[in-house]
């Protein structure tokens, strides 16, 4: 069974549904893949904005939406998740990042990592000096990275894996596929986990 997770490391609740996973999967026995896509792109293909720009004119719509944020990171005790002061950070870099992660060999450290970077010792990662002193400090080779970030091949990656999903109904993040079944949200996280277990019966 196919089940993955369409991500990018700017969406907050991407990460708090990223921190549920391994749980899915010990219940399961499922192992999750995840597919690096770049949000922007997502919402230029489809329209979206983000929440913060989508609900800023609605009176009580935030103020709940982080209520229900607070009660998720209760539910779940979660204690690796702090708000990016810095939000939102333009992810382009570290989702191409994610891709040569891919290349590499080093992928599942690298969204490890990248995720404590982002939001759990949260840092400005769309400066590129804050971005080389984290890959440093993860142990990546940043050198390496800067230059494969500005491979072709590697942006036509990135560029295919965005397109792909939102032929396939994404609008945002975070996005599960069960075979051929889309969830969205970290909120319908139970859903997936029923459908697996569904599909495995």
């Amino acid at each position: 069974m196919k089940v993955e997770f369409h991500f990018d490391f700017g969406s907050p609740n991407a990460y708090l549904a990223h921190l549920m996973i391994p749980e899915i999967e010990r219940r399961t026995g499922t192992k999750f893949e995840y597919v690096p896509v770049l949000l922007g792109g997502v919402f230029k293909l489809t329209g979206n904005r983000s929440p913060a720009e989508t609900f800023a004119g609605i009176k009580n719509k935030l103020d709940y939406e982080r209520l229900e944020t607070a009660r998720f990171i209760r539910r779940h005790r979660i204690e690796d998740f702090r708000p990016n002061p810095f939000f939102p950070v333009n992810t382009l870099t570290l989702m191409r990042g994610a891709i040569a992660a891919q290349r590499l060999g080093v992928f599942d450290r690298y969204v490890a990592e990248m995720y404590r970077h982002m939001w759990s010792e949260p840092k400005k990662l769309d400066d590129p000096s804050v971005l080389h002193a984290a890959l440093v400090e993860s142990g990546f080779d940043a050198e390496r990275f800067g230059q494969l970030v500005q491979d072709a091949d590697i942006k036509a990656q990135l560029l295919d894996n965005t397109t792909r999903s939102v032929e396939r109904g994404t609008f945002g993040s975070p996005t599960f596929f069960v075979e051929d079944e889309i969830f969205f949200g970290k909120d319908r996280l139970r859903d997936v986990e029923e459908m697996i277990l569904a599909r495995r019966s």
